[in-house]
């Protein structure tokens, strides 16, 4: 079982994915939960007339949302009082709050179900691809985003501090960590998720202790994509590696990494990487 706080955590999350799946479906109606214990807690919502749906538990293969839990994927019914593909045991949530449409996403994490979303509305509002794709795109970040901070929690579980500072193991994984981080937040297209991915990578290279990140030199200015690259190339990744991981071409790399190590007046990758952490740019 998670941790309080991590479930805290996990709660605020999905409350900015609710907010954004209103937002962007303008269905008059968004919620949404994560599973623990074998059912989906419903612990955010958006637009409800009543307070039918609070504290709604939804268990796996019950009503719409716990056979989208189940079976990975989308769900819809345009009129839930009368549909018969779902059983009906929550009829007196979502009819209470008078829903017709109820359309319901799972939140997939590395090919699990860890939750489900919900757009609903009071008339039949038919669904196509067009009001779909933004419910399945705020889905995906979420996703996203608890994959990464379950990562980042891995790894530093991995990677104890000892009292006298950190061991060179712990260094080296926390530095292999930022590297992973940097090469997902830039394959995220959604702003808001990658400045949070941002902040993550940050508080992880604080945690190094070597230099004070948080006021780096203001006479060294980096891009994004050649601190990537200085990421990947600071724990032994090829050109080739980090082409592949950044899904960039190997002579763009080659580019950026020329570009940072002028910056840095660095004549190799290691001195660049180097100046680079001295500066604060890298843990």
């Amino acid at each position: 079982m998670a941790a309080p706080s991590a479930l805290r955590d996990d709660a605020t999350l999905v409350s900015h994915a609710v907010v954004e799946l209103a937002r962007r479906t303008h269905f008059p109606v968004a919620f949404g939960g994560l599973e623990h214990d074998g059912a989906v807690h419903v612990s955010s919502i958006v637009g409800a007339r009543t307070r039918s749906i609070e504290g709604l538990v939804v268990h796996a293969s019950r009503g719409l949302g716990g056979r989208a839990l189940v079976e990975r994927r989308p769900r819809m019914t345009l009129d839930y009082r009368t549909s018969r593909s779902i059983t009906h045991d929550y009829d007196r949530a979502i009819l209470g709050e008078g829903i017709a449409t109820l359309f319901a996403v799972p939140v997939l994490v590395g090919g699990t179900a860890r939750g489900v979303l919900y757009c609903g509305s009071w008339a039949q509002a038919p669904v196509g691809e067009v009001e779909a794709r933004p419910a399945f795109d705020v889905a995906g970040e979420l996703g996203t985003e608890l994959r990464v901070r379950a990562e980042v929690e891995r790894r530093l579980q991995s990677a104890p501090i000892p009292e006298s500072g950190l061991s060179a193991g712990a260094r080296e994984e926390i530095r292999e960590s930022y590297a992973q981080l940097r090469s997902i937040a830039a394959t995220v297209g959604d702003d808001s998720v990658r400045r949070r991915l941002e902040d993550v990578e940050g508080r992880l290279a604080a945690l190094t202790g070597d230099i004070p990140v948080t006021t780096p030199d203001p006479d060294v200015h980096l891009s994004r994509r050649e601190i990537d690259v200085l990421a990947c190339a600071a724990v032994g990744s090829t050109n080739g590696e980090i082409a592949t991981t950044l899904q960039l071409r190997e002579t763009t790399v080659k580019s950026y990494l020329a570009s940072a190590m002028a910056k840095l007046d660095a004549s190799t990758r290691h001195a660049a990487v180097t100046r680079a952490r001295r500066a604060g740019l890298l843990p």
